[in-house]
């Protein structure tokens, strides 16, 4: 049915092109729509995740969707150098690092729904042409792209149950790529009708040093760009280093007719947590609610608790007693979003522990035994994070056993948890042979692999196992205490596991698989006891990929509390 749905809307009788989800209803729903100028990688998910978070505080129901210009049907196989972090839903979508913002600011887990790319609407588009969903149409980028693209918002809107839906088009404005969706934006609100559609432009306002002032000429330029697609913006938001003067935002406001109280200066600040603040501060969420006429909606009760329980964590931020320093050891270092979600958790950690973390970044290829002391010897804690391929791994082992040999608090993650395994088998249990078949396919000792179990149960073969899976914590381990629980949900993204056929080796030589899996014979979290280490904790799973400000980690609380420790203990 979803294939040939709307046929009456496709008939050459007709230009209009409105395929309608099932229970939608045209005009119940608001649209924010936040566009990019200028440049990209400006931060649009940063403030349209602020906004969204500010107009879900007021008791009005939001979901979230990032619209991708690239042709990919996810993010599960672009190079973190190009694109940053492959950030992971309970539900398996491997998507852009921006649905963590959305789901750290809004504390509220995304699916499949909150992201499409290009390449999952043409594919749409395509399968139902060679169905005859068209009905002998030429198909076309307008309506029919355009089309699926406004389906898909409406059919979030819908399955949600939103009051507002905030959406967030990828790259810049004038990008070949995202051309379709500026218009299927334009159309929809022509057709969901007047006060049910704001648009926010995104700019940059230059500070060139040997100008000594800013420039706003490439923003008006960019605005100006934005406007001949048909889209005015009534809220204009001005990245910049510093906070844009008024004389900029005068001529910003005057260019793009917007009032000057809805043109936004969204400088640099110590923390992205420090930006809804500023926006309610500048009375941005109030503009929203009168432009959307949400006023029915809004809870001024719940929104004033809201407000207080955020100031109370932004206070902390920046307001530290005492420093430490983490060791990030990977071979992404050169880019910090590859590890966006890992810095977020630390600074979530760093808030609940009243520490400010400082984190050092350390590429393991290089790192061997006669060096690693001393690049580690400056670090309170170290962190050895998910990765795939055998480059840095020599060097993350290493890091692995100064960190188990001289009690320096240690958190692995997915790869991590590997690596912690596969030193402990070599320089404690004496298997000198011990490897992944992922680095050494023929090597002795096997003590992570892809097991035939594996295949079976997960029915996945040599791909990846995605997303929520439980996990069953044993009674009175480092892992019980952290998370309070007996089982929990965290999110996986791995191909490789512990061979069961060592875990009772490994276990008699002293190492805890404290998580398991609820069923089958697959280990999940692994410790040493807290008389023989203060902490050295790893996890199969990605722990940072469910920390949110107001709730932290417990992984990642439990390695800065150590690490505070440790430094104190250095003196």
């Amino acid at each position: 049915m979803d294939l040939l749905r709307s046929v009456k809307d496709q008939t050459d009788e007709t230009e209009f092109h409105t395929p309608l989800p099932d229970g939608y209803r045209m005009g119940s729903t608001r649209y924010v729509a936040v566009f990019g100028t200028v440049m990209s990688g400006l931060g649009k998910g940063i403030f349209s995740s602020s906004l969204a978070k500010l107009i879900k505080d007021k008791g009005i129901s939001v979901s979230p969707i990032k619209l991708e210009g690239y042709l990919n049907i996810d993010s599960g196989t672009l190079n973190p150098f190009r694109h940053g972090e492959v950030f992971v839903l309970d539900d398996g979508t491997e998507t852009d690092m921006d649905l963590g913002t959305y789901e750290r600011m809004l504390d509220q887990d995304l699916t499949a729904a909150n992201f499409t790319t290009s390449g999952q609407i043409y594919s749409a588009v395509l399968s139902r042409e060679r169905a005859g969903g068209y009905l002998g149409r030429d198909v076309q980028m307008v309506p029919h792209v355009t089309g699926e693209v406004k389906y898909r918002l409406r059919k979030l809107a819908a399955q949600s149950q939103a009051d507002v839906v905030f959406v967030e088009v990828g790259g810049t404005v004038g990008d070949i790529e995202n051309a379709f969706y500026i218009e299927a934006l334009q159309e929809l609100s022509y057709e969901e009708g007047e006060g049910s559609v704001l648009f926010v432009a995104l700019t940059y306002v230059l500070s060139p040093p040997a100008l000594g002032e800013q420039k706003s000429k490439a923003a008006q330029l960019g605005i100006r760009r934005l406007m001949s697609y048909g889209i005015h913006p009534q809220i204009i938001a001005c990245r910049c280093e510093s906070p844009v003067t008024e004389k900029v935002r005068q001529k910003i406001a005057l260019y793009s007719n917007v009032p000057m109280r809805r043109v936004f200066s969204m400088h640099d600040l110590p923390s992205i947590y420090l930006l809804p603040q500023e926006m309610r501060e500048a009375g941005l969420d109030s503009e929203v609610v009168q432009l959307l006429n949400l006023g029915s909606k809004a809870n001024s009760a719940v929104d004033s608790r809201a407000a207080i329980a955020w100031s109370r964590f932004a206070s902390k931020i920046g307001a530290h007693s005492r420093e430490v320093t983490v060791g990030m050891t990977g071979k992404y270092t050169s880019l910090r979003d590859s590890y966006a979600s890992i810095l977020k958790a630390l600074e979530h950690a760093g808030v609940a522990n009243d520490a400010k973390v400082n984190v050092k970044w350390i590429e393991t290829t290089d790192i061997n035994a006669g060096n690693v002391a001393a690049a580690l010897a400056d670090v309170d804690a170290i962190i050895v994070p998910g990765g795939f391929g055998a480059r840095g791994t020599a060097g993350k082992i290493e890091c692995i056993r100064y960190a188990r040999e001289n009690k320096l608090p240690y958190l692995g993650i997915c790869f991590g948890f590997q690596m912690a395994v596969i030193e402990y088998a070599r320089n404690v249990c004496g298997l000198s042979g011990a490897n992944t078949t992922e680095i050494d396919p023929d090597c002795k000792t096997p003590v992570v692999d892809i097991l035939p179990e594996q295949k079976k149960i997960e029915g996945l073969g040599g791909n990846m196992r995605l997303g929520g899976q439980d996990v069953e914590i044993r009674p009175g381990t480092v892992a019980a205490k952290l998370y309070g629980a007996a089982s929990i949900r965290q999110r996986f993204r791995h191909r490789f596991e512990v061979d069961p056929a060592h875990v009772v080796t490994l276990e008699k030589a002293g190492l805890i698989f404290s998580g398991k899996h609820p069923v089958h014979p697959i280990m999940q979290i692994l410790e040493l006891p807290p008389a023989v280490h203060p902490y050295f904790v790893a996890a199969q799973f990605h722990p940072e990929l469910t920390s949110r400000p107001l709730r932290p980690q417990p992984m990642f609380v439990g390695l800065i509390k150590a690490a505070v420790e440790y430094h104190a203990a250095k003196g």
